[in-house]
């Protein structure tokens, strides 16, 4: 045989290994939510012929129709119908025969995943070529799609129903900077006024009259104005918050919740979300719900929070398109609230010394939990200088494992990187025997220990004038801000629905970074170990009788 011959031949051999070995498991659910898991499925990806490729857990199992072919993937559905249900679309094949629309496998004993555990293999011509099993390679859950990402099987956690949205940028963006309680509502007012044909509203809770009435306002002069609300708060949707959506519905603004119904299972655990998009022009992200506390007149105290409202076509447009994907599965529900009282609050005086700033330039990174919440971790990580971190509050894994936010915060202290924890110190996040003043002393104790650049202090509410802190932000080196809706617990960043920026521009972080100082200084210092002089004088003492008895017997 010649050498063209024979290395043509060399060639059609590794292309027939690559080929074989391609053809793999990439993602399935064996614990779907509707009844007797008829929605459970598996994805295949690879290229080339699939005769000869059969999946089986050892009980059950199918292989192909001769001549069936794969280019890219194809997903394979106990029951398409179900499927359809779950997902808005049919599989590419259905292992039982539910419709003659979608082609079916060759199946022989039927496949059922079980929930608990189980196996999952992919056979060529009776080789076996991936086994996957649960518990093991992954940690079942009812509801958990598992998925394969670069040879890693469940990166993060993903629930049915959820996006997967990658880390993007955005260059050159205009960002107005603003702060609760001195600056909100003017900043929401003027955004919702220059609107000129539609307002979409994604958040967790409204009670707030005032932002009902400029959303009213723009309904009647004919922007469509629609709004997303989390269908479960804790403690149940209010009366004051059922009184703002009857008002909302009044005057044809459609509200929709996102709620666990007999029509489907809400993909989040909460809508916790809060931004709005202006005509596919801009886009405003707090950390605030549009209640008084978040959004009061100028002149009024509330909460602490911070916001931006960024103008970039781009990027309102990948807002834009997160909401339309939030509000298109079976979980979203129209909801109409009923008559009702209007928000009771007490007016107390607050000096607003923070008035909006307005910045060019700056590059913009959506932070969305669950998919892109990693994205604070990198932003940590790169810290040179400082970090300054103001939370409502933070949450530790469990007894022994620190919440991972902080880990990464605490690791950058150890490189030299000053860093200042703030947190809020309302009653009912200090009440308890596990809250902030006890995280801020865990915190300094560290600190001191180690003898790291770090220090955390609860906000003195009463000298700054705030009704709380209700912030999720964090200043890098005066050069990046995050502002967000995501809290350092062990829920917000990988199971609800949040949403944040990552504003990579000096003025902007400087401007976060003044008001964080100025919420700072005041603070409840930490305590500082007492000096205990009389344990010195004894130590003292013992170390000089020690010495003059050393001395008389030596000297004799």
């Amino acid at each position: 045989m010649s050498f063209a011959c024979r290395l043509v031949v060399f060639l059609f051999f590794c292309a027939w290994i690559v080929s074989c070995g391609a053809v793999q498991i990439i993602e399935f659910c064996p614990d779907p939510y509707l009844a007797d898991d008829m929605d459970e499925y598996v994805v295949l990806s690879g290229h080339g012929s699939l005769d000869g490729i059969a999946i089986s857990d050892n009980h059950g199992g199918f292989r192909f129709p001769a001549g069936t072919v794969i280019d890219g993937t194809l997903t394979i559905a106990r029951d398409a119908p179900a499927f359809e249900k779950t997902h808005g679309r049919l599989p590419d094949f259905e292992w039982q025969n539910y419709s003659p629309l979608v082609p079916d496998v060759i199946s022989g004993t039927t496949l059922r995943l079980a929930n608990a555990g189980d196996e999952l293999m992919v056979y060529e011509n009776s080789r076996l070529v991936q086994k996957i099993t649960w518990p093991g390679d992954v940690k079942p859950r009812e509801g958990q799609v598992h998925f394969l990402e670069n040879g890693v099987w469940d990166p993060r956690p993903l629930m049915l129903g959820q996006s997967r949205l990658v880390q993007e940028s955005f260059e050159n963006v205009t960002v107005t900077a603003f702060v609760s309680p001195d600056s909100s509502l003017e900043v929401f007012s003027g955004a919702v006024a220059s609107a000129q044909h539609r307002v979409l509203v994604n958040v967790y809770e409204i009670s707030s009259a005032n932002i009902s009435d400029v959303l009213i306002d723009a309904e009647e002069r004919g922007v469509d104005v629609e709004l997303l609300l989390e269908g479960g708060p804790v403690g149940g949707i209010s009366p004051v918050e059922k009184a703002a959506i009857w008002r909302l519905n009044q005057t044809g603004i459609p509200v929709f919740e996102m709620t666990t119904s007999g029509s489907g299972h809400a993909p989040y655990r909460y809508d916790h979300a809060k931004y709005v998009v202006f005509d596919d022009r801009a886009v405003l992200v707090t950390s605030e719900n549009f209640g008084h506390s978040g959004f009061p007149p100028e002149g009024e105290t509330g909460n602490r929070g911070w916001g931006v409202y960024l103008e970039d076509p781009r990027l309102a447009a990948y807002f834009s398109d997160l909401y339309q994907a939030d509000t298109g599965g079976p979980a979203i529900v129209p909801v109409y609230g009923s008559e009702g009282p209007a928000e009771v609050y007490s007016v107390v005086s607050y000096p607003a010394p923070f008035a909006p700033a307005t910045f060019t330039g700056a590059q913009v990174t959506p932070v969305v939990a669950p998919d892109t919440s990693s994205a604070i971790t990198g932003l940590l990580d790169s810290a040179q200088e400082s970090i300054e971190i103001e939370q409502a509050y933070i949450t530790n894994e469990s007894k022994t494992k620190l919440n991972p936010y902080l880990v990464t915060a605490i690791n950058a202290s150890r490189r030299g990187v000053h860093v200042r924890v703030l947190l809020d110190s309302y009653w009912f996040n200090t009440e308890d025997e596990a809250d902030n003043d006890e995280m801020v002393a865990l915190i300094n104790r560290i600190a001191a220990s180690d003898h790291l650049p770090l220090e955390a202090r609860c906000a003195d509410l009463d000298a700054s004038g705030l009704e709380k802190i209700h912030n999720k932000g964090v200043v890098v080196d005066d050069r990046a801000v995050l502002v967000s809706s995501i809290n350092w617990n062990t829920n917000s960043p990988d199971f609800n629905r949040e949403a944040g920026v990552i504003v990579e521009q000096p003025e902007v972080a400087r401007y976060f970074r003044t008001v964080f100082d100025a919420d700072w200084t005041p603070a409840v210092r930490s305590p500082q170990p007492t000096t205990d002089y009389l344990k010195i004088t004894c130590v003292i003492a013992v170390i000089g009788l020690l010495l003059v008895l050393y001395y008389r017997r030596h000297i004799r």
